[in-house]
Order: C-alpha cells, then structure tokens, then sequence
C-alpha cells in the first residue's frame, strides 16, 4: 500500500493535511486484480460539535438527538456557513465582488442511515424552504458568484442527492434495489474526491439535445464539483466561482460536472480558469475524470464516457452552460413545460403556479417521517479496488 500523500504539498498553503491512504494518480498505472483492505477509517471528518450527520452513524465530538426530532443544525450562525459577510476576492480581471451574506439552516429527518434519513433546509427565519428552487443560483448582483448545495462531503461514501420527487426536495440518499447506495473506494481514492453537489435553480432539460454533446439532459440540477481546502459538510450553502466543465456521458445522457472553488478559499486568486486549475492543482483534472470513468466499474458496470475525449472546457463555457441550465429551470417552475415528476413546491418563485405560503411549506416538513431503521454499514466502506482502464 503506498503511504498518505497530500495533494495540497504542492501549493503555497499552510496547515497539516490529513487525507486517507493513497495518492492521485501520476504515471503509475494500478494493477488489474480487485484486492480488498479496510481503510484507515471510515467516518466522516466532522469540523464542529453541532453537525451529527454521517455515512456510517459516527460522530465526532457531537451527539445524535433521539429520533424524530427534527434538529436544526444552524451552521450559518456557528460556522458562517453559507455566508461571506461582506468578503471580497479577486476575478480573472481583478474586479472586486461584494457578496451579500446569505444564512440556511438544514433540519435532519428520520433515522441516519436509513431509507427514511432526510436533510430539509430552512431560511434564516426558520421557514422550510427547497434548496433547488428557492436558493438563488447567483450569490451577488453581478452574477460571477454563485450558491451551490454541497450533497456529498469530500472523502465520504454515501450518494446523497437532492430528491426531485419530493416537497421541499428535501436531500436524501440515492437507493438501488431497496439498499443505500455507497460509492466504492478505487484505488488511489477514497470516496468522492471533491466537495460535490448542485446549483440551485438550475435543470439540465432531459427534451434539449446539447448541440455541442449530442446528447440531451439528464433531468437533474447541473452538478458541481468544489476543489478548495476546506472540507465542506452536508447540507451546506457554499459561495462559489466557476472555473470550467467537463461532460460526463452517463447511459446516453449529458451529465455536466462544473468545476468550481470556494470565494472564501485562500487560493481563490490564483484560480480563475481552467488552465490554472492544471497549474495550482497538477493532476486534479486528470484525477477527476478518471474518477467518474471507474466509480461504478466495481458495481459490474462498463467505463463511464465523455464528450470532449475528456478534455476540460474553459470558465466561459461553463458560465454559458449553466446559464441555458437555468433558463430551462424558469421554464420548468414556471410550468412552461412538463415537470417530469419533479416537484416545483416553493416559497420564493414570483409568479410560478407552484408557489405556495410559508406556513404550507412548514406543514410538508411537519409531515416528512421521523423513523426508520438503520442499516448495516456498507461492505463497500470497507473495501477498495484496484481498476485498470484499457
């Protein structure tokens, strides 16, 4: 087993970085045979007292509250989660961007690691809210900001992801043949390599076919990938700025992958676009694409595919990309065209016929479910696999 390397050793930050065993990928090519190791660990980094949600139900320095109490994690408050407080950071053209402080509140549901496990979100007057319709997708006026909806921390396991189907849409974990779905660890990863999640406000049309992939959207918000130091945690409203995008091909469909950073991270500066993702942070792009090309692999299913041979497009490209993405929103909440068994329940949308009163939305939440049975942990936390590409 190769040692823990950190990948930040390269750049200028200051701090220990303390990852899980094994390195991104450089010249070495990994073996074809599929061995099995537990990891050094497998739960969840927490970064505060109050934040109980995990993969696996363990927590760091917290408490679990008894089930079916409906918890308000006030990370805005405590963390200055979701919130630049007047902060500003220097673009590609050095424009200065003053950010207007926004604060959300998440409120857990149901029994962690259950089919029932819910994370609904409220605003900052402890109204319930949808995180895909009532968080704006631009964070400041000029629209070079943007809010993104972190599912899934860096280095977890468990595919959360913002429920369509349901009111509020609410965030939960994906289920494949009645089990939670978990992301196998190959080899040199652990778990998702980036802090993952979505736009808010945005659709990638399933009726639109792209012209520049061929390939029509996949009916899900476009997702996002944010590469900065901080391990993010779930639920959490970051400020973000776009870099670029590449295009995953998933089972016919165009799957975006938006590249962003942190405004808050303390190499925002140094990365404005593409290119100086490659040069700040040498082999992520490479890392990341071969990560969505062998993350199912181990669950018998083929290489994933992408446009573009896998090649990266520009910040301007991925600004026009989620642009037409959020366009297609408007068309959907304000029901200009089929909803595709989304629900466009919201509190905020002027105009739209799903619009609905506060206390409405607070009655959806008061009746989401509070049980649940746990299960096991997954076998796949506790394995890793070798994938060779061919």
């Amino acid at each position: 087993m190769y040692p823990a390397v950190c990948w930040w050793r390269r750049i200028a930050w200051r701090g220990a970085c303390a990852l899980p065993s094994g390195t991104f990928p450089d010249a070495i090519r990994p073996r074809s045979h599929q061995p099995s190791f537990p990891p050094n660990s497998t739960s969840t980094r927490c970064h505060s007292s109050f934040f109980a949600a995990t993969d696996v139900q363990r927590f760091c320095g917290g408490h679990l509250s008894s089930v079916g109490d409906s918890k308000l994690l006030p990370s805005a408050s405590l963390s200055r989660v979701g919130q630049l407080s007047g902060r500003e950071f220097s673009s590609s053209n050095k424009a200065k961007h003053k950010m207007t402080a926004s604060k959300y509140q998440i409120a857990e549901r149901g029994a962690p690691n259950s089919t029932d496990y819910r994370v609904y979100f409220k605003n900052e007057n402890g109204q319930s809210i949808s995180p895909l319709h009532d968080i704006p997708l631009y964070a400041n006026d000029e629209r070079t900001v943007y809010n993104m909806v972190v599912e899934v921390p860096r280095w977890t396991n468990a595919k959360m992801e913002i429920s369509l189907g349901e009111g509020l849409n609410p965030i939960k974990q994906d289920v494949k043949k009645g089990k939670l779905r978990f992301v196998a660890n190959c080899f040199p990863h652990h778990g998702y390599i980036w802090n993952y999640g979505a736009f808010p406000q945005t659709w990638e049309n399933p009726d639109h076919l792209d012209a520049d992939t061929g390939c029509k959207g996949d009916n899900d918000p476009i997702d996002v990938l944010e590469i900065g130091s901080r391990i993010a945690k779930r639920g959490e409203v970051l400020q973000v700025k776009i870099l670029g995008t590449i295009a995953l091909i998933d089972e016919g469909e165009t799957d975006w992958k938006i590249i962003t950073i942190n405004v808050n991270d303390p190499l925002v500066d140094q990365v404005n676009d593409i290119g100086d993702v490659e040069t700040v942070f040498p082999g992520l792009l490479r890392a990341s694409v071969e990560w969505f090309k062998i993350y199912k692999i181990p669950d018998g299913k083929p290489e994933n595919q992408f446009a573009f041979n896998g090649d990266a497009k520009d910040a301007a490209f991925a600004t026009k990309t989620v642009a037409e993405t959020h366009r297609f929103w408007q068309q959907l909440v304000n029901k200009e065209v089929d909803n595709n068994g989304i629900s466009c329940l919201n509190t905020t949308v002027d105009g739209s016929p799903y619009l609905v009163a506060n206390d409405a939305a607070d009655e959806v939440f008061a009746k989401s479910a509070t049980g649940g049975n746990p299960e096991p942990v997954s076998e796949a936390l506790d394995k890793w696999h070798y994938i060779t590409l061919k």
